[in-house]
């Protein structure tokens, strides 16, 4: 188990590299002028000149990754020797000269917004999702069955920004029962924190709820009819043992998976909830620099995404073993 961990932890490093060379390909050697980009709207000919300085783009294209890279890892000083010097602590993902800050700074400051949605949302969607696929795969074919995924094939058609806007019109501009969506620390205010946190909860829930339902009513159905479950009924098992022990265990492989890209897709931003309820985390800030054109920002939070990405991607390999297995680790 160590062993194959450690080499799914090398294997998604170098994932990351690669997707870092990319992402450097794409935003500092294909555009004419790194500099003009990273300048933004509001840009001046000597702001340029001194990013063209901070950026070392004199200097050949290895030299230019290679500092990317260190960077990451052990930091870095922007315009060193200078009295304009900036200090980018590691994980050194760029310097923002529109915000003056590190792009880490600026991550670190909205991921907590971004983490308090996705986490939330997630423990919604699975307890709704399953739930109600659990119940419909026993009652297959019952109008209880027919009820709960005809209402999932609806949930899943509609679009975020849409039940955003109708839930927040009708639990907050009608109803009065919760005040507007934004951001409050957990820590400091946990009550406030929470009901701000409600409607983008129940918004992704009620999506995505509507997927994981669908998926655990067709994984269960499927091994319903494996041959080890004919095996556990002839040998006396109960129905409850049989159900939970063996059939959803079975079915949950193809759920972790989903789950997985899910979450580490929130994780690295949820665009669309964050620009809806208008919550200051990473997928606003995202699309706050893609706006302004704040290039460093923007790379920054391409890679932070991919990291979140190729991390559940890891977990979910090693979930693998634990709910099937038929799996073997080599």
């Amino acid at each position: 188990m160590l062993k194959y961990t450690l080499r799914r932890v090398v294997s998604g490093t170098l994932v990351l590299g690669i997707v870092s060379a990319i992402v450097f390909a794409i935003f500092y050697i294909l555009p004419s002028d790194p500099a003009r980009l990273a300048c933004g709207k509001s840009c001046t000919p000597e702001l340029v000149a001194r990013i063209q300085v901070a950026l070392e783009l004199d200097q050949t294209l290895p030299i230019q990754y290679g500092r990317f890279i260190k960077g990451i890892f052990v930091g870095r000083t922007y315009l060193e020797n200078t009295d304009a010097s900036r200090e980018c602590g590691a994980p050194c993902l760029g310097y923002s000269y529109q915000t003056d800050l590190p792009v880490t700074e600026l991550l670190m400051d909205r991921l907590p917004a971004t983490l308090s949605i996705a986490v939330g949302a997630s423990i919604l969607w699975l307890l709704i999702g399953l739930s109600s696929g659990i119940i419909s795969a026993l009652r297959r074919g019952t109008w209880i069955d027919r009820t709960s995924q005809s209402f999932a094939l609806a949930a899943a058609s509609l679009q975020i920004y849409f039940v955003g806007l109708i839930l927040q019109f009708i639990f907050v501009d009608k109803l009065a029962w919760l005040p507007m969506p934004g951001y409050t620390s957990p820590f400091d205010y946990p009550l406030d924190w929470a009901k701000q946190m409600v409607l983008p909860w129940l918004t992704l829930a009620f999506l995505l709820s509507a997927i994981y339902s669908r998926l655990t009513r067709s994984g269960m159905i499927e091994t319903m009819g494996e041959d080890f479950v004919r095996t556990a009924r002839a040998k006396g098992l109960s129905n409850r043992d049989i159900n939970l022990k063996h059939v959803l265990r079975a079915a949950m492989t193809p759920i972790v998976t989903v789950f997985g890209l899910d979450l580490g897709s929130l994780l690295g931003g949820a665009v669309i909830t964050e620009y809806v309820f208008n919550i200051p985390g990473l997928g606003k800030l995202s699309t706050e620099a893609v706006t302004n054109l704040d290039l460093p920002v923007v790379t920054g939070t391409v890679l932070f995404a991919a990291f979140f990405i190729i991390t559940a991607n890891i977990l979910v390999d090693l979930l693998y073993s634990v709910l099937d297995p038929k799996v073997r680790l080599t």
